[in-house]
């Protein structure tokens, strides 16, 4: 079969997603069944409008910076795909003579993967479609870790461990710091990674359970109170007892999910009405999943090899499938690329695992250390603490 390709990113983009675009497109060169390799313009609505952008006389040394760019440089979106928006999925394949598909998404973008695989195989037209796994969240199931994550993690743990040495150097107040996280609070579980070297109290909070407010407000006044600063690490999901988000937006994305923000300066209007301390709040943002200065080679190498063997395993007839890590950390970090079913990933969240977790507002076990390091690709900055 000789036909053409169809790359489209969705969701949030991530420091490495342009990566495992790289490792796709410079992987379909190398398959002479592939004519022409197209790139969706914002995802589904690409798809959706024909919208494609042909990547296919790209120079390599442009496809080559793609691993040093932040953002989409497809574009992407949040759009979840209605039943009768598949049908017009497939006239935009059959009309751009698309045999391999590839979707770069988290497990939303899985689910539109699958949906259109399965739709293919009922409509009898022949299509090979492949996930390839993206997300800070680090939330997708059935892979040890997602690209993306290792990098939002590094971003998240310097950023908290040099919050950490402001707090400590003028201790009057509370500092919380906000990290993305919807759902699954891997991010901000980074924010801790060195908590041992933090010269403050450090605190954080999961999305995972409740956090009562007035019990989250007496630890943050006990651990103000040893006069060594505080950082608190929130997720933007955070709830109270009541089930309440902390920062509720009262905004839903594309994907129907609520739009999460402000948590950290919820916090701090607590700590400031309630408590009558000194608090600031610091929400990194966007800049967590942009940064280019703190992306993780283990990632983007990790990213760009996702890219490339959903390609590799799509031109040798396979389909149905995402591309996941396997790995093991002793006695190194070693990965490799896998597959598989879209089916027990689509739309199911790996959240993160109380075994790991200290107790509310404690910390973690160094077993969440030993899993997290190799992603944020040691050596990290090391600063010097005079005990002050």
């Amino acid at each position: 079969m000789s036909a053409n390709m169809f790359v489209a990113h969705g969701g949030g983009p991530t420091p490495v997603i342009n990566s495992s675009l790289q490792g796709a497109v410079e992987e379909a060169r190398k398959h002479g069944a592939i004519k022409k390799i197209f790139g969706a313009r914002f995802g589904a609505e690409g798809i959706l409008n024909n919208d494609l952008m042909d990547l296919t006389g790209t120079p390599a040394g442009v496809i080559a910076k793609l691993g040093q760019t932040p953002a989409s440089a497809l574009g992407s979106c949040r759009r979840k795909l209605a039943a009768d928006d598949y049908p017009k999925v497939l006239e935009c394949f059959r009309k751009n003579d698309i045999r391999w598909f590839f979707y770069n998404g988290g497990n939303d973008s899985m689910d539109t993967c699958n949906q259109i695989s399965l739709l293919a195989q009922k409509s009898g037209f022949e299509l090979n479609v492949i996930g390839i796994p993206k997300t800070i969240d680090n939330d997708l199931a059935e892979t040890d870790h997602s690209p993306g994550y290792g990098s939002a993690a590094r971003y998240a743990a310097i950023s908290a461990l040099e919050l950490a040495m402001d707090a400590a150097s003028l201790p009057i107040h509370v500092v919380t710091m906000e990290a993305m996280g919807r759902n699954a609070g891997w991010i901000t579980a980074a924010c801790g990674l060195f908590q041992k070297a933090m010269p403050c109290e450090f605190m954080v909070c999961l999305p995972e359970h409740l956090h009562d407010r007035k019990t989250l407000l007496g630890q943050i006044e006990a651990a103000w109170k040893k006069k060594r600063g505080v950082l608190v690490a929130v997720s933007e999901g955070i709830k109270d007892e009541k089930g309440t988000p902390y920062g509720d937006t009262g905004i839903k994305d594309g994907f129907g999910h609520i739009i999460a923000g402000g948590a950290a300066q919820a916090v701090t209007d607590l700590i400031i009405g309630e408590l009558n301390i000194k608090s600031r709040s610091e929400k990194p943002g966007l800049l967590g999943r942009v940064s280019m200065a703190c992306v993780s080679e283990v990632d983007r190498k990790e990213a760009y090899d996702a890219g490339a063997f959903a390609v590799k395993n799509a031109a040798e007839g396979k389909t149905g499938f995402m591309v996941a890590i396997t790995a093991e950390r002793s006695p190194r970090y070693i990965s490799k690329m896998t597959l598989v079913p879209l089916e027990k990933v689509a739309n199911v969240e790996q959240k993160f695992p109380d075994k790991w977790l200290k107790g509310p507002g404690l910390g973690f076990t160094e077993d969440f250390a030993a899993y997290c390091r190799p992603l944020v690709d040691l050596p990290m900055p090391e600063y010097a603490y005079l005990g002050n």
